[in-house]
């Protein structure tokens, strides 16, 4: 018995010693591991805190960029954006408690347009963080509810926040809505200098995150937005507003399909307004507003003989329109129906028609037969390359044969002998095919490519046409006849603004722009845009004697009507009866400059279909302009250097266009060319023959649709006739 107890108690020690060092060895490995990890902790703690809590949750709020104003070269706000909020609430926070989700309801219905079903149906997504409810709230609206939250009575509202963004406004609403452009979601540019210069009016979002230390304790980490850069322009808005008066009363009192003015610097190339008559409002854009002038009883005609809207109604040969487009053309032609019910029935991509039509400007993106402001470049090439000296005289019996052609001169009758002068001031066909047949296609090509016609201006808008001009290869001389003044061939508004600039400052061509500098919101400047002189047209000589014929035009030519009392004011008129021929509708223009010693500003009317019954004989664009430099002559400071209006020549005036062509049209010639061109290329092509480049102002397959030739275009085939009429005043 006694040795079973010792042995019982010797085997208690063993493993009392064994438990003890089994104990002392883990005790050991303990202290072993907490100093290692106060090392570990010591010597990389802060990088495992990152990984730790990069693995976290966290929250992360984009900060939204502001994008940069539009001003005009004063200073003016023309495109401006304004901060606006977006009600969000947190359906998980709000559902804490029945005190909290009552309070925080009745705060949203009480000071927001919210009812307690839509806040109801919202908070069903008990889980959520996030639920826009309202957008682009005014801080009118949001600060009651803000001051409401911070008082004893709001500290039950939760899980309601706002978000901000920024939303593009124009204080002017539709002033120089075509210059300006106007932007669409995400900041997105369009057309005008919104869309030139998007890229520098965007800035860059910032964001905010938001995530857990290591204490549990929220930390908030923001990367502040960029803000994008102002854009000053060279728009000056009172210049503006004039002229969109002007326009606007004359679209009232007589109306046509379109009315376009620009006005430049011809000291620098700067446009100091552009406008187009049936603007939009730059903040509704997209609104039936904007193309509810189409629909009117008098405009309904112009809008059904638009090249797209004939391309909508158009069926291929043998086939019928669809039965849904022929009871909507059948609305659209019946002017009993009202303009607004039209409009509520319009299908979306007609719609989308009309929309690009009211956006479109005519001033850079439309092609034009310019009639005999072209008259001006015809005679300063020729006085430039001493074809004319300034003293030959010219025999005009009322038509001149070219080869098989009888051209006729406006004034059937002729005007008998008469100066380079008076060829100007009368507008005398014969005179300028003499004159141009003299120069030769060589000089004349030349010159048409001196002063930009054919190509794009460069001016720093999207959407620019290069208009169409024969080349040299196809200045025959019928064409090369019918071009000198002006027929035959397209340009755009912008083209003869800027060469007509050069013309009358002494022959530097300013690159024609619409914006001088880009600041930082700051005002410190980020690039200063200065006038670009890309070449010289013609001599300080040549603008000199060019100055004094204008001016003879304004004073005693078929221009008197653009005088105004005190001022020296000199230009030229144009009248192109418009393709097909003989249908009685014309483009009236008129360029004007003043004063004519030491020119300060240039203006551009051109008035399209006038609604009158004899639109050739009506001067339209001349009593336009007259009205716009009367007003905007005092306001650009410019002084009187007359001290009455001289009597001028009553002899002299509007002419109504006769009949120039007997036979067929010179565009059908230009076409023919083309097709015969596209035939010897697939004939080449067929033979493994050189590929051939078209040549500029040629319009080819691959043509971008902005540069084609818009409806009146040289190259748009109209059906042959016997005895096709072309006519041609000023």
């Amino acid at each position: 018995m006694t040795g079973k107890k010792k042995k019982k108690k010797v085997f208690m020690n063993r493993m009392k010693n064994k438990l003890l060092a089994i104990s002392s060895l883990f005790l050991i490995g303990f202290l072993i591991l907490i100093g290692r990890l106060i090392y570990i902790n010591a010597k990389d703690g802060s990088q495992y805190e990152k990984i730790v809590l990069a693995q976290q949750s966290y929250d992360s709020i984009e900060i939204p960029y502001r994008r940069g104003d539009i001003l005009d070269r004063n200073g003016t706000q023309l495109a401006t954006s304004e901060k606006v909020y977006n009600l969000i609430i947190e359906p998980k926070n709000i559902l804490q408690s029945d005190e909290v989700k009552e309070a925080t309801v009745a705060a949203l219905t009480k000071y927001f347009d919210l009812s307690e079903k839509e806040i109801e149906k919202a908070l069903e997504d008990d889980s959520s963080l996030y639920k826009k409810m309202l957008k682009k709230i005014s801080y009118e609206k949001v600060q009651p509810f803000n001051e409401f939250v911070a008082t004893k009575d709001g500290k039950n509202v939760k899980g309601v926040w706002f978000e901000e963004e920024y939303e593009r406004y124009y204080p002017y609403g539709s002033l120089a809505c075509h210059a300006l452009g106007f932007t669409v979601s995400g900041n997105v540019g369009q057309g005008g200098i919104e869309g030139y210069y998007s890229e520098e009016l965007n800035g860059v979002n910032g964001r905010e995150y938001g995530y857990l230390t290591q204490e549990l304790t929220l930390e908030r980490t923001t990367k502040a937005p960029v803000n994008g850069y102002n854009v000053v322009s060279t728009i000056d808005a009172n210049a503006q507003n004039i002229v969109e008066k002007k326009v606007s009363a004359f679209m009232s009192e007589t109306g046509a399909r379109n009315v376009s003015v620009l006005v430049m610097d011809p000291n620098s190339g700067e446009v100091l307004a552009m406008a187009n008559s049936n603007s939009f409002d730059l903040n509704e854009a997209y609104e039936d507003s904007a193309i509810e002038y189409m629909f009117e009883t008098r405009n309904i005609d112009y809008l059904l003989t638009d090249t797209e809207v004939k391309k909508y109604f158009a069926v291929k040969e043998g086939e019928v329109l669809s039965d849904e487009k022929a009871t909507f053309k059948a609305m659209l032609e019946n002017k009993e129906i009202a303009a607004s019910e039209k409009i509520k029935n319009l299908p979306d991509d007609f719609r989308l028609i009309c929309l690009n039509k009211a956006w479109r400007n005519y001033i850079i993106s439309d092609g034009f037969e310019p009639g005999s402001t072209y008259k001006t470049f015809t005679i300063a090439g020729a006085l430039e390359d001493s074809v004319l000296n300034g003293d030959e005289t010219f025999y005009c019996e009322g038509s001149y044969d070219v080869e098989d052609w009888t051209i006729n001169c406006h004034n059937h009758s002729g005007h008998g002998t008469i100066t380079l002068e008076q060829a100007l001031m009368y507008s005398c066909n014969v005179a300028l095919m003499r004159i141009a047949l003299d120069e030769g296609r060589s000089t004349f090509s030349k010159y048409q490519n001196v002063f930009g016609f054919g190509k794009t201006t460069g001016v720093d808008l999207t959407g620019e046409a290069a208009g169409l001009i024969y080349d040299e290869e196809r200045l025959n001389n019928v064409e090369l006849a019918t071009s000198s003044f002006g027929q035959g061939l397209t340009v755009t508004m912008m083209q003869i603004g800027a060469a007509f600039c050069s013309v009358i400052n002494g022959g530097d061509y300013y690159e024609p722009h619409l914006v001088k500098q880009i600041v930082n919101e700051h005002g410190g400047t980020i690039n200063n845009i200065e006038p670009t002189v890309l070449r010289r047209t013609i001599s300080s000589e040549t603008s000199a004697l060019l100055r004094d014929d204008l001016f003879d035009v304004v004073d005693s030519g078929t221009a008197q009507k653009a005088k105004v009392e005190g001022y020296t004011i000199g230009g030229k008129t144009g009248t192109a009866e418009k393709l097909p021929r003989g249908n009685g509708k014309y483009l009236l223009s008129f360029i004007g400059f003043a004063p004519v010693e030491n020119p300060e500003v240039v203006v551009y009317v051109t008035v399209d279909e006038p609604n009158v019954p004899d639109q050739a004989n009506s001067g339209l664009g001349t009593i336009i302009a007259q009205t716009i430099f009367e007003d905007l002559l005092p306001y650009m400071n410019v002084y009187q250097t007359e001290d009455k209006a001289s009597a001028g020549d009553p002899n002299v005036g509007d002419q109504t266009a006769t009949p120039i062509y007997n036979g067929t049209a010179p565009e059908e010639q230009l076409q023919q060319d083309m097709n015969n061109d596209d035939a010897s290329q697939e004939s080449s092509d067929a033979q493994g023959g050189p590929e051939q480049t078209p040549q500029e102002g040629v319009p080819s397959e691959d043509t971008p649709n902005e540069d084609a030739p818009q409806e009146n275009a040289p190259d748009e085939a109209s059906p042959p006739v016997d005895n096709p009429e072309g006519g041609e005043t000023q």
